[in-house]
Formats: structure tokens, sequence, C-alpha cells
């Protein structure tokens, strides 16, 4: 089979879980370095899927690089090359499908709830759960591209996951945290955070806090997620 392509968009935000899944299974990946200036693929047919991680700059800035990745995940939809987003990942391909990605109403950083609605699809890909927390990291929000359904949201941002064509999903919030992705981010966007949390934003002591088990339960929500993602891989 193909590899999975994965793009990075920032040193700080690699695959963490995401690879880790992936090796655990067999399943080979190519690490396309965007941050370092690796060329964007021009055929997303030469990948068994598209895999986007997450990065501190927004899909509306001036990056040489936003416009070549929508045109690549637009021609992954079409060619039914599955594509998941993570946070960035997801505001992207949002972007790419026509859908507006704007400032939050309310930005979200550290372990906050998000809702499963009810339906067939979204059973497909979270199992049982009707909740869970899951770790965020964002002060940009995507509207739903036209045709997608929302299989996550909160009170705080009401999009917080969409599937496409039940085979493509764009996230806003990293289940593909590890503890040591968590270490990083707290070193690298120390600035961000308040000393004393509020309901959508933590201080580093409450991100921390009982940061293990936070961890492998989002495991076992991301290993769903990303079994279900793998069904579409092009053989």
């Amino acid at each position: 089979m193909r590899d999975v392509a994965i793009l990075r968009f920032s040193a700080t935000e690699g695959p963490a879980y995401f690879a880790e899944w992936l090796d655990a299974r067999g399943i080979g990946w190519q690490l396309i370095a965007v941050d370092e200036g690796v060329a964007i693929p021009k055929d997303p047919r030469t990948y068994a899927g598209i895999g986007l991680m997450g990065g501190p700059m927004g899909v509306n800035d001036a990056l040489p690089w936003i416009e070549p990745v929508c045109a690549l995940l637009r021609d992954a939809v079409a060619a039914e090359v599955p594509v998941i987003g993570h946070c960035l990942g997801g505001q992207l391909l949002a972007r790419a499908l026509g859908a507006k990605v704007a400032r939050a109403s309310v930005p979200e950083v550290g372990w906050i709830a998000v809702d499963v609605p009810p339906g067939p699809a979204q059973h497909e890909w979270f199992g049982d759960r009707v909740a869970f927390e899951t770790f965020q990291w964002h002060y940009d929000a995507f509207a739903l591209p036209a045709g997608a359904t929302r299989v996550l949201t909160n009170h705080f941002n009401a999009n917080q996951a969409y599937l496409v064509d039940d085979r493509h999903i764009g996230l806003q919030c990293h289940i593909e945290m590890t503890r040591d992705l968590v270490a990083t981010w707290l070193r690298s966007g120390a600035d961000e955070l308040p000393n004393v949390s509020t309901p959508t934003e933590q201080s580093a002591d409450d991100i921390r806090r009982d940061l293990d088990a936070r961890i492998a339960t989002l495991h076992r929500v991301a290993g769903d997620v990303y079994a279900r993602w793998v069904q579409g891989l092009v053989r």
C-alpha cells in the first residue's frame, strides 16, 4: 500500500500519536515538512491518504504554501483520497472546500469537553460516546463546508469536527496529543496561558493535572477515529 502523507507546518506540532498509531499497525507514512520548505505534493493519488497537523499560523495568513495545500486537498477530495486534519489541518480542509475560517468567538486552550451529536456517522467514528474531553489550542474556527456533517460540537464553538463524504474528517481539536507534545507546547506557548484558568483557557498547572489519565483516554478516542479513517485508505 502507498504511504500516508503527513503535512507538518511547525516543528513543534509533529504527528505524535497519529504517527505512533500508524507505526503500530504497519501503515507507512511520509513526513512532508512544510515548515522546512519541502514542496507541497502535486498529486494526492501518490498517497494512500493525507494527514494534516496543527500550527500557530492561520489559514488566512499570507503564506506561500496555503493555496498549494488547499489545491492538494481539493484534488484529494475529488479523487477520494482520505484526508484527516488536526486543528489547523481541519481549518485548511474547510477553507479548501469553500468554508469560512475566522477568529473564534471564544478561544479554547486546554482540556475541554466536546459533545458527539446523535447520528449514524457520528457513531461510526466515535462509537457510543456522547461526549469526551479533548485537547484544544486554537484562536480561529471553521464554518462547515457545503454538504459536511457536524460530528463534534460544544457550546463555545459549535463546529468542532465535520465529515465530508464519510471519508474526510476535519477536527478543531488535537486528538494526536502525547505527554511529550503537551510539554513542548507548554514551553513554546507559555506566554499565551493564563495564571488562573477560565472555562475556555487553562493555566499550565491545570493542563498538567491528571495528564497521564487524560492522555490515555484521548488515545482511545483517537484510536477509534484513526481506525475508521484508515478504512478509506487507497490501497
